[in-house]
């Protein structure tokens, strides 16, 4: 653990000559800029992949052949999925929550960076937040294998369209009021508190080295996880390849985390949710 003093006096000015403050100061610039480059990279090719899939949804469609499996692209037919089949569900799940999940942990993310390179051991930036980063996203790759298998699930019930949208109303209406419920708890607001300070993250649960660095991202996944696992199901609900649900849902997320008093923004979105759900569920939507 370390102390909110240290991790303050890592992020000011470097004490020392002018020159050498120079020199560490282009090091951090550059650590930045490298560091979002990468975040930036990431998420555009998801995204490409994604309207990529998106694309060959719409071709398929246009002939007639949405139901069917296209090797690479798209896979699973209605509760007839194979291994292949789940697989490239699992990998598509696994592309969209990076592309979703990891523009909000950029500022912990560029946080640790500068930190870690400031350690006393004098320890390089890159490697340590490589692998917080991929701690980070195994969690959300955990979440895809689940999301994958709830998909399957409720495929075999027959309750989604081809599109991955939900069909039936007591499924939309359900998740729509389980969102709304819970971005009202004190759970949602508590991991999303620690999700909105990367300073007091950083400060309870540095670790040193790579494998701390990478347990540190995993641990932060887990909040990050239980602040937004309810918003993801929404996607069963818009389609889970609805990419302007996808997006909007992506930069929602971002708000309620970055933005100041992001916990009202994400409890009158709650409420909002609440009440789309009892609309659908009394049929006025």
């Amino acid at each position: 653990m370390l102390s909110a003093d240290w991790i303050v006096s890592k992020l000011g000015t470097v004490a020392g000559p002018k020159a050498s403050r120079s020199s560490v100061e282009a090091i951090f610039r550059r650590d930045r800029w490298v560091t979002i480059s990468g975040i930036i990279l990431l998420t555009v090719l998801s995204w490409a992949y994604l309207f990529g899939l998106a694309a060959g949804m719409d071709d398929m469609a246009m002939e007639g052949d949405l139901m069917s499996s296209v090797s690479g692209l798209m896979g699973p037919q209605l509760s007839t999925w194979s291994v292949r089949d789940f697989f490239f569900m699992f990998l598509m799940w696994s592309v969209m929550m990076v592309a979703m999940m990891l523009p909000s942990a950029s500022p912990l993310i560029l946080l640790h960076v500068r930190v870690n390179r400031q350690q006393e051991d004098g320890g390089d930036g890159f490697h340590g937040t490589v692998a917080f980063a991929i701690g980070y996203l195994l969690v959300w790759t955990s979440f895809s294998a689940v999301a994958t298998l709830l998909q399957w699930g409720l495929e075999k019930l027959a309750v989604l369209s081809p599109m991955m949208a939900s069909t039936s109303p007591l499924l939309g209406a359900g998740l729509l009021l389980a969102a709304g419920i819970y971005q009202l708890t004190p759970f949602k607001n508590a991991c999303l508190r620690h999700c909105r300070s990367p300073v007091h993250s950083l400060m309870q649960h540095w670790r040193r080295g790579t494998s701390g660095a990478f347990m540190m991202g995993f641990h932060h996944g887990v909040y990050c996880i239980g602040c937004c696992w309810l918003l993801m199901t929404l996607l069963f609900v818009f389609g889970v390849m609805n990419l302007v649900w996808i997006a909007v849902l992506s930069v929602f997320v971002l708000l309620e985390k970055v933005v100041p008093r992001g916990e009202l923004v994400a409890r009158v979105a709650g409420v909002g949710f609440i009440v789309a759900g009892v609309s659908v569920l009394f049929g006025t939507v």
